[in-house]
């Protein structure tokens, strides 16, 4: 018996605004239907003692603790800029 049918997987595309032929429903239907089968397989994994976990790695916080320091001054970032203007970086205009 199929885990998933055809109504499904046409509403699917429908929310995913996809268009999909009846062949190709047909055929997406048969895929989703094993990789929902596959998927069960990890039903039978026994996990008892297995705590679960976030990350695979044995990994705290990898980030650096957020302290405000000083920024550039405005002189140091406009010396690098290729053109300025009145203390702000002039850049070439998108909309008419």
């Amino acid at each position: 018996m199929s885990r998933i049918s055809i109504d499904q997987v046409k509403h699917v595309a429908h929310l995913a605004r996809l268009a999909v032929t009846e062949e190709e429903a047909d055929k997406l239907t048969e895929q989703l239907d094993k990789i929902i089968t596959f998927a069960e397989l990890l039903n039978e994994v026994d996990t008892e003692g297995v705590e679960p976990i976030s990350h695979v790695l044995d990994i705290k916080n990898v980030m650096r603790e957020d302290v405000a320091k000083p920024g550039l001054s405005n002189e140091e970032v406009l010396k690098n800029a290729p053109d300025h203007q009145d203390g702000q970086i002039k850049v070439p205009a998108i909309i008419e």
